[in-house]
């Protein structure tokens, strides 16, 4: 089974161009050239733009292989395919990667669990209440806002926040308000085509 998807490096330093092209080759099975051309939007780096085939979970590969490097910015997506959802990963070097699952027509969804997650993050900033509900210790529910300070608290950047503010961490909000810049400044950049093996 072969699946369809798009790797956007928005930005890279020219140095890194040629690793990029390799990493992703190695994951891919095919050697990979991009097209780089200046970026616009961030002086001194470069952009491009690739098209693949490949089997399911390739895009995971591909964003784990270049989050590595920090200094760059891209974007992966893959369409759905039997038994996986269509998925799409960013990743900023101030923000790190986000990833999503997509429908059809690119909007993102959400899982109940990650509501339900997102709801108690943001009534963590509430203050602690008698009965032991959402803002106070645990409960007869499970583990309360108080262990998950503890547990997420160091790396979650909106623990305590808003309902609004966890749920546009949900739906990749830092990420777009980041990355749409250098979104706008890809317009007509070269597109390439690649297959890969196996």
């Amino acid at each position: 089974m072969s699946v369809r998807g798009v790797l956007q490096v928005h930005s890279a330093p020219p140095a890194l161009c040629p690793h990029i092209e390799w990493a992703v080759a190695g994951i891919l099975g095919v050697p990979v050239r991009l097209s780089w051309v200046d970026q616009p939007a961030s002086p001194g780096t470069l952009r491009a733009e690739l098209d693949w085939h490949g089997a399911p979970g390739m895009s995971a590969a591909i964003t784990s292989a270049l989050a590595a490097w920090n200094r760059l910015r891209f974007e992966v997506t893959e369409e759905a395919s039997p038994g996986c959802d269509a998925v799409r990963y960013s990743c900023t070097p101030s923000l790190g990667t986000f990833s999503a699952v997509t429908s059809a027509c690119g909007d993102i969804l959400v899982p109940e669990a990650r509501l339900r997650a997102a709801m108690t993050l943001a009534a963590a900033g509430r203050p602690a209440r008698a009965d032991g509900g959402l803002g106070g210790p645990s409960g007869p529910g499970g583990p309360g806002v108080d262990s998950l300070v503890d547990l997420h608290g160091p790396r979650h950047p909106a623990l305590g926040g808003s309902l609004e503010d966890e749920l546009a961490l949900l739906l990749g909000q830092p990420w777009d308000h980041e990355l749409e810049p250098f979104r706008h400044a890809a317009d007509g950049a070269p597109v390439r085509w690649l297959h890969a093996t196996g």
